[in-house]
């Protein structure tokens, strides 16, 4: 039987690059995220869902979900927001799902969850055998998110605000990844060590 672990860190954390390595060792990666957006792309399977709900200004002329006029309605309606969410995640649970599945059936020993919202949810801690959270300090998460966007240091605080403590999150880890100050190469050790305790 295959190891669920649940990915989660802060924005800034390092946990893409976390995902990548323990891909790169043979683990399975869920990644939520990259399957919503592709709900909400062009021809994606949420699109005419969303057009039906919120009509056609919310859709881009090439078929996409138009995510900044979107991101803005969602904020300043809640309902709005909790609309979108039952359009977008029995899809992406679907394909989720369907993802595990074929993981299960090519005989992969780990699967790894990527799940920012891992703490905030509730829900994932039952569906995963072990939490393995990317962790690092505040500054270190305003300096990359900075360096690798054009948001300003107080919008990326405002975003941080919105997350999980810091707090939260090491609390809820079987396994925590310092990703503070250290090189790459520091890190695929720690990875690889982490790997090991999940069969990989």
């Amino acid at each position: 039987m295959a190891t669920r672990v649940g990915l989660t860190g802060g924005i800034g954390s390092g946990k893409s690059t976390v995902l990548r390595m323990l891909s790169e060792l043979g683990a399975a990666a869920i990644d939520a995220d990259a399957i919503s957006r592709a709900t909400t792309a062009a021809g994606g399977a949420a699109i005419a869902a969303i057009a039906r709900r919120f009509g056609a200004a919310f859709i881009t002329p090439d078929g996409a979900l138009d995510r900044a006029r979107m991101r803005e309605h969602a904020y300043a309606d809640p309902q709005a927001r909790r609309d979108l969410e039952q359009i977008i995640h029995p899809l992406v649970a679907a394909e989720s799902a369907r993802q595990v599945q074929a993981a299960l059936a090519a005989g992969v020993q780990c699967i790894v969850f990527d799940v920012p919202l891992l703490v905030e949810s509730g829900r994932w801690r039952s569906q995963v055998d072990k939490v393995l959270v990317v962790d690092c300090s505040a500054e270190t998460q305003v300096q990359r998110v900075v360096a690798r966007s054009a948001l300003e240091p107080e919008a990326v605080r405002a975003i941080m605000a919105a997350q999980a403590t810091r707090a939260q999150r090491l609390a809820a880890a079987d396994i925590v990844i310092c990703n503070d100050a250290v090189s790459l190469d520091e890190l695929r050790h720690m990875v690889v060590q982490a790997a090991r305790s999940f069969g990989l």
